[in-house]
């Protein structure tokens, strides 16, 4: 589908396509971006492949031209569809590979070998993967390359492992992070490797919760998090912005709290130096507009046992969440304070009900009605004898449509209405 000139317009508003792309693409709220995406991009590497310089290499390394097959691969596009874009990419990397540019060079090898990642992903090899010579290519080889490309280079290396830790591969960004550091151990002129190896050690470990959850592993291992706060700490009297405060602020909340029930208190200091971190982080500009920093002070006062000050902080999350969005934790954690409040007693039992319904009336309303379904889900398997009392008294408020809505969350083998019928 050929996008409407309004999403084209807004994608392609500069002289420099590939560049147009990468700065005007976040922004766009349209009702075709996806296929405007694609479509630019495309745009954008056919102009590529006419024009090949050094000059429009620099393009090519703001828009890697991996990009299209990734959106394309995400849209379920018939594979012959996307097959003459992943063979002119091919053709694109392999000329700007006899660049002279270490960098573009650099960069070129890290590409290809994620693209012979996905030749696999077709049901027959590409016919570029043999014409341009790589039927015996490996991937990681390619990646070796790279890494041996700029191996003297501080500043390549940190573009390839923050590569490497979008594509999941952790070790590999880690040791060219150590690799940059050994380089230019100055956080004054290398904090993009400092940074990005906190952010891996913090996923690690986030990663390890999650394992956790599921009963698939041990305690995740909290040196992970002393690493990142390190890092951090090196980065912030040189470079302090909104992400560090941000990312300092998540290493001191898990620091504070259990790894295997996270609502039990282990270092009260701790989550009180994430509260300050978010709070310098709402200083810098768009600080106070991004969800994601209340709802972390919301958590971090949910475990210090300031209830009413949690809530408040969930229900900004909510507000400040995009439409659509797919992230709707906030809300589930909001229903918990509220359900908590109500047995607690404390506060207004009517308003505790009222909060209820209009809460989760606004949640179906920002968020897909999946996740909605799969919140309360969860919150009614996690707080079944709450959401009984709670039922009932929404019952005598004359709450039916809500009571109805959480009885149906509960799994048939929690027989919801029937004990409810008991009691």
């Amino acid at each position: 589908m050929v996008p409407c000139k309004y999403c084209l317009l807004k994608v392609i508003d500069s002289l420099t396509i590939l560049s147009s792309i990468r700065r005007c693409l976040p922004s766009v709220n349209h009702c075709c971006v996806k296929q405007a995406r694609a479509w630019a991009i495309f745009l954008g590497i056919r102009w590529v492949l006419r024009n090949l310089t050094e000059k429009v290499s620099s393009c090519f390394s703001l828009s890697p031209p991996d990009r299209l097959d990734g959106i394309l691969i995400n849209e379920d596009v018939p594979e012959h569809e996307r097959l003459p874009s992943f063979n002119r990419s091919l053709l694109l990397l392999r000329e700007v590979l006899k660049s002279n540019n270490t960098q573009y060079k650099a960069l070129a090898w890290c590409y290809l070998g994620m693209m012979l990642e996905r030749k696999d992903s077709f049901s027959i090899t590409p016919m570029a993967v043999h014409n341009c010579g790589y039927s015996a290519t490996d991937p990681l080889d390619c990646f070796g390359q790279a890494i041996e490309t700029a191996k003297m280079d501080p500043f390549i290396l940190n573009r390839l492992a923050k590569i490497f830790h979008f594509l999941g591969k952790q070790e590999m960004a880690i040791g060219i992070c150590n690799m940059a550091l050994n380089i230019l151990p100055d956080p004054g002129m290398n904090w993009q490797a400092y940074c990005t190896r906190a952010k891996i050690n913090i996923k690690l470990y986030i990663q390890g919760l999650e394992r956790i959850k599921m009963g698939q592993g041990g305690v995740p291992d909290r040196n992970l998090l002393t690493n990142a706060k390190t890092d951090l700490e090196h980065v912030l009297p040189a470079c302090p912005c909104l992400k560090t405060y941000l990312d300092m602020g998540q290493v001191c909340y898990y620091m504070g709290v259990d790894a295997v029930e996270e609502l039990q208190l282990v270092d009260e200091n701790a989550l009180n130096s994430a509260l300050t971190c978010f709070a310098k982080a709402m200083e810098y500009d768009l600080g106070d507009t991004l969800p994601e920093i209340q709802f972390m002070r919301g958590k971090c006062l949910q475990v210090k046992g300031e209830e009413h000050n949690a809530v408040e902080c969930f229900k900004q999350a909510i507000e400040l969440d995009d439409e659509g969005s797919q992230y709707s934790e906030s809300f589930r954690c909001l229903l918990e304070m509220l359900l908590s409040l109500f047995s607690q007693g404390n506060g207004n039992m009517e308003t505790v009900i009222d909060e209820v319904e209009v809460w989760v009336k606004k949640a179906q309303a920002k968020y897909r009605m999946d996740k909605v379904k799969q919140e309360l889900r969860t919150v009614c398997q996690k707080h079944t004898p709450q959401i009984l009392e709670l039922s009932k008294a929404m019952i005598t408020a004359g709450k039916l449509q809500l009571v109805k809505l959480l009885f149906e969350m509960m799994n048939p083998e929690n027989n919801l209405v029937n004990k409810f019928n008991k009691q």
